[in-house]
């Protein structure tokens, strides 16, 4: 797959936005505002993007991510990239004990869902989740191979330009195997 990341990557202003500063509730509601205009066709993407203050996308908001925001000390406490790596009761119902985390996240839900901003939970792209424009599409199937990423940003420069979708890169695989290979 010598083709670029340009191929196949979505512009930016295809996507719905929310800004940081929004609630913990209108995150929730955003987030199924981009899935039912999917579902029925008025936008053709559903990763909600976030904007900082001046308007520049700081990341993205997924259902998961907002489900991590009920926790938004656990990022502090376990590296994200370990986190993967803990799968011990054990171990899990230790870090609780030790920090009162998890405590009651669901008990909480009215006051985080009023008071908790998307700044506070939402995690900023790595630099792994980052490809350039004229990057191979060789080279984004190992990040998301690798790393288990469902998107990765686009830049041309400094410049956030679009995201590449996993969806994509297997619809393009597929594609190809049909279409060139003999079967």
């Amino acid at each position: 797959m010598q083709d670029s990341v340009k191929a196949l990557m979505v512009p930016i202003g295809k996507f719905p936005t929310i800004k940081d500063s929004a609630t913990f509730s209108e995150a929730v509601v955003a987030l199924e505002q981009a899935q039912q205009d999917y579902q029925t066709g008025k936008r053709e993407q559903r990763i909600l993007l976030v904007q900082d203050e001046s308007g520049k996308i700081v990341g993205k908001l997924s259902p998961t991510d907002v489900i991590r925001g009920l926790e938004p000390d656990f990022d502090r406490i376990v590296d994200p990239k370990a986190s993967s790596f803990i799968s011990s009761g054990y171990v899990i119902d230790s870090m609780k004990d030790l920090t009162r985390l998890w405590s009651t996240p669901l008990d909480d839900l009215c006051s985080t869902a009023k008071n908790v901003r998307i700044r506070d939970f939402l995690r900023k792209p790595a630099a792994s989740q980052v490809v350039n424009i004229d990057d191979s599409l060789n080279s984004a199937l190992h990040r998301f191979v690798l790393l288990r990423h469902d998107s990765l940003f686009v830049t041309d420069g400094n410049k956030l330009v679009g995201l590449l979708r996993f969806s994509d890169v297997y619809r393009e695989i597929g594609r190809r195997i049909k279409e060139v290979c003999t079967l």
